[in-house]
């Protein structure tokens, strides 16, 4: 093989990685949507109920039924409270059954069932609650350039780690371009995201225990000794493939596991809870 086709090849491979790890994350992050189906008497009912939404907005709670004979609430109230249930009426919008969970301020969580009602029996939709996150509105021009950035890093975290399996190769320039997008999208762009979102600039080490955080500063450790193994013409090959599955491992962690979120136990019950 040509030395460019092998070249070429090697970052189909670290993309095709890169894409399939993303994707991965987002699909068992505790932000991406709960999705699934049920049967209500006879005829099968899709839903898909969001777990994520900004605090200028009362978040969307919808199931499509055509059968205007079908009805149905949501019972929901303030995640990690000792608020009551409360029930909300779901209100028919053409094919639609809609109610609107009250917003929260950033970082505070709503847990919610919702139930159809055909023929008087009714029917829930989830065996479990579904939780909510309200979130700050974070500007488009600083959210996009931090996920596009870390992308990037991820891409070449791991194309360096394959020229690093690979004799021919030198990884070294690859991984300085792995620290350079990852100090900006994870330190500089990131802790701007979560200041918008939730009113922090780090929540990790040593002030908290968000994973976020706290899995972008252990990657970023690695990446750091790695640099360090390899200075002035040394070669540890070794260090830097484990410095970019390390980043992989916490890159699979999902975001916002053990994130942000106001315990509302700690705070008194507001009037609308009560």
């Amino acid at each position: 093989m040509h030395w460019a086709q092998h070249k070429l090849l090697l970052w189909i491979l670290a993309f095709l990685i890169t894409i399939s790890s993303a994707v991965y994350q987002r699909m068992t992050g505790p932000t991406y949507p709960v999705r699934g189906k049920a049967e209500i008497s006879g005829f099968l009912v899709k839903f898909k109920f969001l777990r994520s939404e900004t605090v200028d907005k009362n978040a969307p709670v919808s199931v499509t039924v055509p059968d205007t004979s079908v009805s149905g609430y949501v019972m929901y109230r303030r995640y990690k409270s000792h608020d009551e249930w409360m029930r909300m009426p779901l209100e028919r919008e053409g094919k639609q059954l809609i109610a609107r969970l009250p917003r929260q301020p950033a970082a505070g969580k709503i847990m919610y069932r919702v139930f159809l009602i055909k023929n008087g029996k009714e029917f829930a939709l989830t065996e479990e609650p579904v939780v909510l996150r309200y979130k700050g509105v974070v500007p488009r021009f600083i959210l996009l350039p931090h996920i596009f950035l870390m992308f990037l890093a991820m891409l070449f975290s791991n194309r360096t780690a394959l020229e690093a399996l690979d004799s021919r190769g030198d990884a070294r320039k690859y991984m300085l371009w792995t620290i350079g997008l990852f100090t900006v999208g994870g330190f500089i762009l990131g802790p701007l995201v979560q200041k918008y979102a939730f009113g922090a600039l780090w929540t990790g080490i040593p002030f908290g225990y968000d994973l976020t955080d706290n899995k972008t500063l252990i990657a970023m450790l690695g990446w750091i000794w790695a640099w360090i193994t390899n200075r002035k013409g040394r070669s540890a090959r070794g260090w830097i493939v484990f410095a970019a599955v390390l980043m992989l491992a916490v890159y699979l962690i999902p975001h916002s596991v053990l994130g942000s979120e106001i315990d509302y136990t700690q705070m008194p019950q507001s009037p609308a809870a009560q």
